[in-house]
């Protein structure tokens, strides 16, 4: 007995011994966030599913709230850096990749063949030819249409411009507003401007006018307003929209008084508390206006990244890579009830859900973040300052495409 005593201690020793050493062998990999309450507990359980794949990685998540993120990023990212970091696509992470802050992760895109399953986003992760970090939810923006109100008017669902403002003239004698806003708030114009851009001159030149490098009195941009216009000048839009804000124009949309709303997919809640069904409530991709240009989409973009003064590169590369699989993606996006990039992934049953993959998964174009996250926040506010009084007063486009010119040789500078 008393061998086998001495034998368990051994034992019991050499396995207090082994777990010691595998504690010190395991490597932390340091996460800064800033999620809300839904998102933390889905990344939390996917993280706990990564560190069990990986037991010799402890993954420490450190949660910020969202304001308070957007200054200690720029503070942590020179000083104390993790060795993950949450941001946005597009040309809010140019900053930082343009000042070096962020490392490329092409390498994590070509090992894992993420050109091809990350496919409609890789555009807005690509600066200079390379990736700059992974994407793992966006939501799209489109047209809400009221089912009723169609059938009203005697008008099918259009696929181009030209068809949407004839139909506009048929809503306009029944009495019902084409469409609909509230830009109190302003940013609810901003997705009007976007997709008429989008349509007219493609996402390639959006891109550069938000980043500053065409002027806003360029013809190019002329043309999309004289677009615009064609839903403005004839009294298509809701006529006291800078008095209301997005849930009020919401409510137009639920009562049938207007047929149409350029919004994103978080506002079918609002639609349905209203009392909309799904019988009632339509979606559709916003329509071509110039033909043959490559449809882009807005759809703004999480995304994770490594910061060049990371620790733990290898460990950090591993977790992209698990972020960027088409099953991460589907649980995170179940939780959050917006939609995986990663194209093999699956949405549930919603239809605006599956509406909004399909759409996004096929866009060739290229995604859009959202005019006030691809522009600086003095030109953002500005330019829908712009966007707004145009929609009131279209005959002062002139004076008001001058007065952004000279914000953006002012602001780029």
């Amino acid at each position: 007995m008393k061998h086998s005593f001495k034998t368990t201690l051994l034992c019991s020793a050499a396995i207090a011994l082994m777990a010691t050493q595998a504690m010190a062998e395991q490597r932390t990999l340091k996460y800064y966030a800033d999620f809300d309450p839904a998102p933390l507990a889905a990344f939390e359980a996917v993280i706990a599913e990564f560190e069990a794949a990986n037991p010799d990685i402890d993954v420490v998540l450190q949660n910020f709230d969202h304001e308070g993120y957007k200054t200690s990023i720029r503070n942590f990212l020179s000083a104390d850096s993790p060795d993950l970091a949450n941001w946005y696509a597009g040309n809010r992470m140019a900053p930082f990749v343009n000042s070096g802050q962020f490392q490329d992760v092409s390498d994590v895109w070509t090992d894992n063949n993420l050109g091809e399953s990350l496919a409609s986003a890789k555009g807005s992760m690509t600066i200079d030819g390379k990736q700059w970090g992974i994407p793992y939810t966006y939501y799209q923006w489109g047209i809400y249409y009221n089912k009723d109100a169609y059938k009203q008017a005697g008008v099918e669902v259009p696929t181009t411009w030209a068809e949407f403002i004839d139909n506009c003239a048929k809503f306009k004698e029944a009495g019902i507003d084409c469409v609909t806003t509230g830009t109190k708030a302003l940013w609810p114009g901003a997705g009007i401007f976007d997709y008429m851009n989008l349509r007219t001159n493609g996402y390639d030149f959006h891109m550069e006018l938000t980043a500053g490098k065409v002027a806003w009195t360029d013809d190019r941009v002329k043309n999309t307003f004289a677009e615009w216009a064609k839903l403005v000048e004839p009294g298509y839009l809701t006529a006291n929209h800078a008095a209301l804000e997005w849930q009020d124009a919401a409510s137009l949309l639920v009562q049938g008084k207007a047929a149409n709303y350029v919004m994103g997919n978080f506002a079918v809640a609002v639609f349905k508390d209203g009392g909309m069904t799904n019988d009632t409530l339509g979606f559709m991709t916003f329509p071509e206006i110039t033909p043959g240009i490559p449809r882009g989409e807005e759809a703004p973009t999480d995304t994770i990244h490594i910061p060049a003064g990371a620790k733990n590169v290898d460990d950090a590369k591993k977790f992209l890579a698990f972020i960027a699989t088409a099953d991460v993606q589907t649980k995170l996006n179940e939780a959050l009830g917006q939609l995986p990039i990663n194209n093999q992934s699956k949405v549930g049953d919603d239809p605006f859900l599956q509406a909004g993959f399909e759409m996004l998964s096929t866009a060739d174009g290229g995604i859009a973040q959202f005019f006030d996250r691809d522009a600086p926040a003095e030109m953002a506010k500005m330019g829908m300052e712009g966007f707004q009084e145009f929609m009131v007063k279209p005959e002062n486009v002139d004076k008001i495409l001058e007065r952004l010119e000279k914000a953006r040789q002012r602001i780029y500078k």
